[in-house]
């Protein structure tokens, strides 16, 4: 995957400016990611009715967009962390199908052996610090993540995703604080989907632009489309060259959609049919591939391949999740820290 993407991000980039014209292997990356991540969540939806995923679930379809240009603008070694909606995220990243899915099924295989579940996938092999269960926890810890960078002399930042309800948490502007007094490397980025779990952005605060909140702190800013992979990817160049000059944070509000309720329990009552069917018409993954087609950027059999590609994949990552063991009672005292250094712990 890397390879590909660098060879186009050669094209796209000029003068340390995005261009909107992108190569055909970046396309071609960028809807491939994007229909995994849509694939993935809908096989993850099905295994939940079927009670084969239990717990929390919150699908990230409608926001492809995201991790595709995540995808394409980072460079190896960034860092990133996010909330609980996070599988597409994660798969972005590089971390596998079948592990993903494993982890979800609650099977020793899972990317972190059956016990983080939905809300709690992590691969320090992928720089990937987590899915993060408690509402606005991933800030102060992207930032700390980013302050290790920077300490450690690196030219890597840590990305900080978090949604539009965590926008209004405490540990958000003492985060903001911190990270521009000390130029830290940290990309901030909300995921504003428009619904803190069912409450609207508006009714949550009267500054619903939510970016400009980076105005107290001196801190860059700016609001971009998030049903555009293109325009993502654009703005997390934008972003990122500006934290590897050294002039410390950004702070990207990223506007998307979610065509699913808050977590699969969730009926979203709380907004109506024309405003769903509004936002499906602006579907990334659907859009892109007319885009592709349309534009004669690839063939038609070239994008049925992807299909058949993806299609057999997650196939294979349900039957990996199904057929693997759950784990063993004993794994419950792995991978834990203990401190044994003190003597009343003794």
């Amino acid at each position: 995957m890397a390879s590909v993407i660098e060879k186009g991000k050669k094209k796209i980039k000029s003068n340390g400016k995005a261009k909107s014209a992108y190569s055909k292997e970046t396309y071609l990356e960028w809807y491939e990611m994007m229909l995994r991540i849509r694939r993935f969540e809908e096989a993850t939806l099905m295994a939940y009715g079927q009670q084969k995923v239990r717990g929390f679930c919150h699908v990230y379809i409608g926001q492809e967009a995201i991790a595709g240009g995540l995808v394409s603008a980072l460079i190896p070694g960034d860092k990133i962390v996010t909330a609980y909606r996070q599988h597409g995220i994660a798969l972005s990243r590089g971390m596998d199908s079948k592990s993903c899915m494993a982890e979800l099924f609650g099977k020793s295989t899972g990317c972190v052996k059956g016990k983080g579940g939905s809300m709690h996938f992590f691969s320090k092999a992928h720089d990937y610090f987590g899915g993060n269960g408690i509402v606005g926890a991933q800030i102060p810890i992207g930032t700390g993540i980013a302050f290790a960078e920077k300490y450690k002399g690196t030219n890597n930042l840590c990305v900080t995703m978090f949604g539009d309800g965590a926008s209004r948490q405490g540990a958000l502007y003492e985060s903001f604080n911190m990270a521009m007094t000390w130029k830290i490397p940290v990309l901030y980025i909300v995921e504003n989907n428009g619904y803190a779990m069912g409450t609207s952005v508006d009714r949550t605060s009267n500054v619903t632009d939510i970016h400009t909140v980076g105005d107290a702190f001196d801190m860059a800013h700016e609001a971009i489309d998030g049903m555009h992979v293109e325009k993502v990817h654009e703005g997390l160049v934008r972003a990122a060259e500006h934290i590897r000059a050294g002039n410390g944070p950004y702070f990207l509000e990223i506007k998307t959609y979610r065509y699913k309720g808050h977590s699969v329990s969730d009926p979203a009552k709380y907004r109506t049919k024309e405003e769903l069917n509004h936002y499906k018409g602006l579907d990334p993954v659907k859009n892109t591939e007319l885009k592709i087609l349309e534009d004669k950027i690839a063939s038609k059999d070239e994008i049925q391949a992807i299909k058949d590609k993806i299609k057999i994949e997650i196939k294979e990552a349900v039957k990996f999740a199904e057929e693997s063991p759950l784990p063993d009672g004993k794994g419950l005292y792995e991978d834990n820290y203990l401190q044994k250094d003190f003597p009343f712990l003794t």
